[in-house]
């Protein structure tokens, strides 16, 4: 079910998002998508940013979006570096735009939006280092 809520064009179209984000910034953004969330979807986004190693970023800015999409869960994690920076209800904001395009049915839209969002503040705090930058995690969704 998770690999099939999005067509490979919407998963194109997402992967470029990221990619598009991270023109502007150090900072990275990762998309996790499962089918089910047991307990607390902050926890379960947490054990997943781990397992990805987002943590291992150099300036801490690594930005992930977990979803489980059986269970109608959703989260978004920042690290540290991030965290820091943003305002304090930016996180909460960003999730209340991606749930108004999910409540429609539009989760590619929600997505999109999302990480848009993440991408400016990103962008704002860790500005793209044209000599020093480099892909540190990879943009393609991954699912478990």
């Amino acid at each position: 079910m998770a690999e099939k809520l999005f067509s490979p064009e919407e998963k194109a179209q997402i992967t470029a998002a990221i990619q598009t984000a991270e023109t502007r910034t150090s900072g990275e953004i990762q998309v996790h998508i499962e089918n089910h969330c047991k307990g607390d979807v902050l926890d379960r986004a947490a054990e997943v940013f781990e397992t990805l190693k987002m943590y291992q970023t150099k300036d801490r800015n690594g930005v992930l979006f977990y979803l489980a999409v059986v269970d109608h869960k959703f989260a978004i994690l920042g690290d540290a570096g991030i965290n820091r920076v943003v305002p304090k209800d930016f996180w909460e904001s960003t999730k209340e735009l991606m749930a108004a395009h999910f409540r429609q049915g539009k989760f590619t839209q929600g997505l999109i939006a999302g990480i848009h969002q993440a991408g400016e503040q990103l962008g704002a705090h860790f500005p793209y280092d044209q000599a020093g930058d480099k892909n540190e995690l990879s943009d393609e969704l991954s699912f478990g």
